[in-house]
């Protein structure tokens, strides 16, 4: 068998209302779908990013896997690291890399007729979630509602941005406890928009509301910040940061530092889902908890694999899309997500006639 060339869409969907963190405002998401056939099968892979990544998709890394074996992942991965050498690898390389990467584990677990958390090695059946939204541009009466379903649905932990009025915000974290109850752990994450003094501030305040997950409270660039503020946070409030991380030596920068208390990571801009197992494998070594940063349908196999893994994050934009544009998209039962073990590889099928509406 040989890979054959491999197809690739881009589809922007509008959001459902107007949506902001700390840092950036959108009312889009563009999702790159890439589909890799060989031995009678099509492997599907994704990424979040520009329409850009799918003409990189095309004029690159297509040619670089053609005609390749579809058993040898790894040396895919390789090659296609190798041809954009002269590109460089964060940002849109990186994540046009993970498109092609997910599609081809998804191809080889569908040879071999496997779920991919199977081909991958299970250590668990399934990964908690915690919902993820509550943008700042939301009402108080939309974020209560947004939150307080998840919670409702089974889900143990939710999170809200942070960030874009500081002042406002222990207002709003007040209002999503109300929401949510007692029992249902609260996260924050302000998109690296405070310095560390504010920070550490707002922390002490979202405290009072028992407020455990604090994600990006300054910019990720900033590892002294984050070790910094990891040191003077409340007691029981973990320090959360990774989501753009896009090659190995970030997380291993970042660990070193000793900047966070949860690793989080993302396949679909690390360069796939090669590269978060081996970011899975640093974790382990250091006996670090970790976290995957939105993309639910493309973790989940993964995931199951990890030993250190503590959830996945349940992200309102990606979980509407995936469900729009994917079949076989599982839903959380009592806050865990578990794979379909009747369905091969990562258990999606893109659904080609809906998704025509959206294509960029």
């Amino acid at each position: 068998m040989k890979l054959a060339r491999a197809v690739v869409h881009a589809y922007t969907v509008p959001t459902d209302f107007p949506e902001s963190d700390g840092t950036l405002e959108w009312n889009s998401t563009t999702m790159v779908v890439v589909q890799i056939g060989a031995g009678g099968q099509t492997g599907l892979g994704y990424t979040y990013a520009d329409e850009a990544t799918a003409k990189l998709i095309e004029g690159k890394l297509a040619a670089t896997v053609e005609g390749r074996d579809p058993m040898d992942v790894p040396g895919c991965w390789a090659a296609m690291r190798h041809s954009i050498r002269n590109l460089g690898r964060p940002g849109i390389v990186s994540m046009a890399i993970a498109a092609v990467d997910t599609a081809l584990w998804d191809l080889k677990a569908k040879l071999l007729n496997l779920p991919l958390a199977s081909l991958l090695g299970k250590v668990r059946d399934g990964v908690p979630v915690y919902g993820s939204g509550g943008f700042t541009s939301y009402s108080l009466k939309q974020l209560q509602k947004q939150l307080a379903g998840w919670a409702e649905q089974g889900i143990g932990a939710v999170k809200m941005k942070v960030g874009r009025e500081p002042a406002r915000d222990p207002e709003r974290v007040r209002a999503a406890r109300a929401a949510i109850g007692p029992d249902v752990a609260l996260y924050v994450d302000a998109n690296g928009a405070c310095s560390r003094q504010q920070a550490l501030a707002l922390a002490e305040r979202f405290a009072e509301h028992n407020v455990t997950w604090f994600e990006e409270p300054v910019t990720s660039d900033d590892l002294e910040g984050l070790r910094w503020l990891r040191g003077r946070a409340p007691a029981g409030m973990a320090i959360a940061a990774g989501e753009y991380g896009y090659d190995l030596p970030y997380f291993e920068r970042m660990l070193a530092a000793q900047a966070t208390d949860v690793q989080q990571a993302d396949a679909s801009r690390c360069a796939g889902i090669t590269e978060f197992l081996r970011v899975g494998a640093l974790c382990a070594a250091r006996n670090h908890p970790m976290s995957a940063h939105t993309a639910p349908a493309l973790h989940l196999h993964p995931c199951c694999s990890l030993d250190r893994l503590r959830n996945i994050e349940y992200f309102h934009d990606h979980v509407r899309i995936e469900q729009m544009l994917f079949d076989g998209v599982v839903k959380p039962v009592g806050g865990v997500l578990a794979p379909d073990r009747t369905r091969p590889g990562l258990g999606i099928e893109l659904k080609l006639k809906d998704a025509r509406r959206y294509a960029a």
